[in-house]
């Protein structure tokens, strides 16, 4: 299947595209609303009503978006779950075989190798497992569901572009649950905006061509703020007595002036002093400790959740030859049940935590530092019993 058979990019497909119809409902009357909107925005009408003739709400899509409980595990069972000595093989094995195209990647993109090939672990297994889900069923159900349905409108019209182009067809293109696409898993939006032809073919297969999926995940960071030559993650030691309110995403300091504080590398050495950087705890600060920079804060823009993106910017430390963290003796944490139980207490104390859904996430983790430090605990982000029984 191919994408693009030119390099033309759009630079906002639906941006500022106003949403007339709410989620939920009919599904059959959804889509009417779908279509309707499509015409106006100015497709074809035969065009949309070719692209939309096999729509189906897909369930199955449904529960895999309610069934993500691994995001529900704290960082070292998660990252032992990812990371295993098969994908640090299979790494070295791909970076190997297409060293050239990493390396043309970090010149045209300034993105590090490592963290190509995490992204393309994680996301796939290097190519072997891309989903076998309807690319546009999946994300019309997910329109169509109230939980999330700003994300993936626009992305239903972006596939739409890409049928009109000639490059999605969709009674056959599939993918992951959430609508990604291909070997780096990307939304339409992704591939519409910041796909590239790394074969030089002249067309874009993300799905077969491994340099196409690599520059494209390159050309991608980028674009949403990736520094070249500049680091994203190194693990450090916490001194005793640190102000553990100042770890987290939300202080920054300089290299420089975290080392005056006691901070040092558990390994090799810190980047330039004048660097900006903060501190994560991931499992509270009797764990693994890293001291992370603006390029860390730009994966999110691959994936929102915290554990993921801590998870796969250190496996690709690990690819770029660090050594594996020290795992220290973190405090328990809770289980999903007494997540969500601290969240509504959070919530009820006026804390933003997002969703009430038992994950950990940064809003959550953001306000368990604050009510840590209101109560004299260890302000380290990392909930435990005891701040659960305290609130």
């Amino acid at each position: 299947m191919r994408f693009f058979k030119t390099l033309a990019i759009v630079a906002t497909l639906v941006a500022g595209q106003a949403q007339s119809q709410s989620c939920g409902g009919d599904f059959g009357g959804f889509v009417g609303g779908l279509k309707s909107e499509a015409v106006s925005m100015g497709y074809d009408r035969a065009l949309v009503e070719r692209f939309f003739a096999n729509v189906r709400r897909d369930q199955s899509v449904i529960n895999a978006d309610r069934r993500q409980g691994i995001f529900q595990r704290p960082f070292l069972d998660f990252s032992r779950a990812l990371i295993s000595q098969n994908r640090l093989n299979n790494g070295a094995r791909n970076y190997e075989r297409y060293r050239s195209i990493f390396d043309a990647a970090q010149r045209q993109f300034g993105v590090n190798p490592g963290i190509l090939l995490a992204f393309w672990a994680f996301e796939t297994d290097f190519g072997a497992v891309q989903g076998d889900f309807n690319t546009v069923n999946a994300l019309v159900t997910l329109a169509h569901d109230c939980r999330r349905p700003e994300l993936f409108r626009p992305q239903v019209f972006a596939a739409l572009e890409m049928h009109r182009r000639g490059d999605l067809d969709p009674r056959t293109m599939t993918g992951a649950w959430a609508g990604e696409i291909g070997m780096v898993q990307k939304l339409p939006s992704d591939i519409i905006n910041h796909a590239v032809d790394g074969d030089g073919d002249g067309q874009i297969t993300l799905k077969t061509s491994q340099a196409d999926a690599i520059m494209s995940g390159a050309s991608m960071l980028q674009a949403k703020g990736w520094r070249a030559n500049e680091p994203w993650m190194h693990e450090v030691a916490l001194p005793q007595g640190l102000d553990l309110t100042q770890t987290g995403l939300r202080t920054r300091m300089s290299v420089s002036e975290w080392q005056n504080l006691g901070i040092r590398p558990t390994h090799g050495s810190l980047p330039s002093g004048s660097l900006q950087a903060s501190i994560i705890v991931p499992q509270g600060h009797r764990g693994p400790a890293f001291m992370v920079f603006d390029n860390f804060v730009t994966l999110f823009e691959w994936n929102q959740s915290f554990i993921y993106v801590t998870t796969a910017a250190y496996f690709a430390t690990r690819l770029t030859g660090a050594p594996v963290y020290q795992a220290g003796n973190p405090d328990t944490g809770l289980n999903q049940d007494q997540m969500r139980t601290l969240q509504t207490r959070l919530v009820a104390r006026g804390f933003d935590v997002g969703d009430v859904d038992g994950i950990l996430g940064a809003n959550t983790r953001a306000a368990v530092q604050d009510v840590q430090a209101q109560l004299g605990m260890p302000a380290d982000g990392w909930p435990t019993p005891a701040l659960l029984r305290a609130l």
